[in-house]
């Protein structure tokens, strides 16, 4: 940017102040309205002070809706726990014996006998049964941190997106000024004789350009900034304003490094670890079919008056018989064994899947980061050194202006392009973190300069 400005300085001082000669018909008007359209762009209005990433994702955390309805199903499922590994309800009984049917409304005869009864399961299925409830907070908590993680990866890559529409912005107004003074400049010796027509159009052209730079911006700034808005919980069209700087990670962590992360910090990996451990525990819960269950009950009888004993009590004792029953509960095992196989499967599918994410994901990263420093440490100081020798060139007349803005529009494009890298790379960095499910923070940071 510093060779940009002294462009611009070199321009101020090598036109000369002549008046202008008559140009081409319809010439003033072509930069007029390119004036117009360039004079259009306004930054968006802002409210409050800017937010960096950590802002946005606190308050994403904090407000977003899809992870609000994660955390009410967390809660839902956590309600059925203690229902889980309850008893049945008591059952309270009345029965009358005896009662004539000539006349029956008349109980004393009858014997009238008052009972409460209650179903103990057998053993170890109460316990199972929590245990199988207490699997589907586990599930429904891992699902809870994908969610987040989702939405921290959503959210950081709508910030990326618009942090690099409004450095672009900047680069354009910057570059806008420079390219008018260009244009100036060359309108000047041609109207002077000291330059053809061509370099007039030209100039027009790189202006031009510019003009569709800021449409394409602009764009950009606004879907990004409709983006995090809603993902924040807000209204779409609610100013924002953000702030922050690109880093390039110095070194990116060995695939296997990332894997054995990935094992341990993935919720979708967690999920489906408690989903096979869930199918486990109703395999065995499958299993105590064959363990019989009890009722008790215990009562009073009151007898006829003609007894000679008118009071007393009742005890009573049932369980179910599963053994004559196989076939109903050989096949609830059966079914139970094979969901427990088929998660089983589905566990280390997933596993493998995730090992291939993450792998793909590190690739795609260190593409990014080998383009971001390319840019940087090589594509940048050329285009520079080309410019300047084009400014000196220009100044001795050793070259014509088109060579000039020639090298003036490539460093505008890699001063773009280096934004996009930077930009990109971030992006993967994303990525890697969700296919890893945690964030790559151990790694030492090279922060380089967004702006060359």
């Amino acid at each position: 940017m510093k060779t940009l400005l002294f462009v611009f300085c070199v321009l101020l001082l090598t036109a000369p102040a002549y008046v202008s000669r008559a140009e081409t018909p319809g010439q003033n008007d072509g930069l007029g309205k390119l004036a117009a359209l360039l004079d259009e762009h306004h930054p968006p209005e802002t409210s409050g002070p800017a937010m960096n990433l950590e802002d946005v994702e606190r308050v994403a955390l904090a407000r977003n809706p899809e992870i609000e309805v994660a955390a009410r199903q967390v809660a839902i499922v956590q309600a059925h726990v203690p229902t889980a590994g309850a008893l049945d309800d008591p059952i309270a009984m009345y029965r009358g014996w005896g009662v004539p049917l000539q006349q029956p409304w008349n109980y004393n005869p009858a014997q009238n006998m008052f009972s409460i009864s209650q179903t103990l399961p057998g053993t170890g299925k109460r316990a199972l049964r929590s245990s199988v409830a207490e699997s589907d907070v586990a599930v429904a908590k891992a699902q809870l941190e994908q969610v987040r993680l989702e939405v921290q990866v959503r959210v950081r890559k709508a910030f990326d997106d618009m942090l690099l529409a409004q450095e672009e912005l900047q680069i354009h107004d910057q570059h806008v000024a420079i390219a008018r003074q260009a244009i100036e400049a060359a309108r000047i010796k041609y109207a002077v004789g000291k330059v053809p027509q061509q370099d007039i159009l030209k100039a027009q052209v790189a202006l031009t350009q510019l003009a569709e730079h800021m449409i394409r911006f602009d764009q950009d700034s606004d879907l990004a900034r409709a983006r995090l808005n809603t993902l924040l919980g807000r209204d779409p069209d609610a100013p924002l304003n953000v702030r922050g700087e690109y880093a390039v990670m110095a070194a990116l962590p060995a695939a296997q490094a990332l894997e054995d992360v990935a094992l341990h910090s993935r919720p979708d990996l967690v999920m489906a670890r408690e989903a096979a451990e869930r199918s486990h525990i109703e395999q065995a819960l499958a299993k105590k079919a064959y363990v019989p269950d009890f009722t008790v009950s215990g009562g009073y009888m009151l007898m006829p008056p003609t007894s000679a004993m008118r009071n007393n009590y009742m005890v009573e004792g049932s369980m179910n018989l599963p053994w004559l029953n196989r076939r109903k509960h050989d096949a609830e095992i059966a079914e139970a064994t094979a969901k427990a196989t088929e998660q089983d499967a589905e566990l280390t599918a997933l596993r493998n899947a995730a090992f291939g994410q993450v792998q793909e994901a590190l690739v795609q990263a260190r593409a990014a980061q080998r383009f971001a420093l390319l840019y940087h440490d090589e594509l940048l100081p050329q285009a520079e050194a080309t410019l300047q020798s084009s400014v000196i060139a220009y100044e001795n007349d050793k070259t014509d202006f088109l060579d000039l803005l020639d090298s003036q529009m490539s460093v505008i494009d890699i001063d773009l392009a280096w934004l996009q890298a930077t930009a990109d790379f971030d992006t993967r960095l994303a990525d890697l973190e969700l296919a890893t499910g945690a964030p790559i923070d151990q790694l030492q940071t090279t922060t380089l300069e967004v702006k060359p």
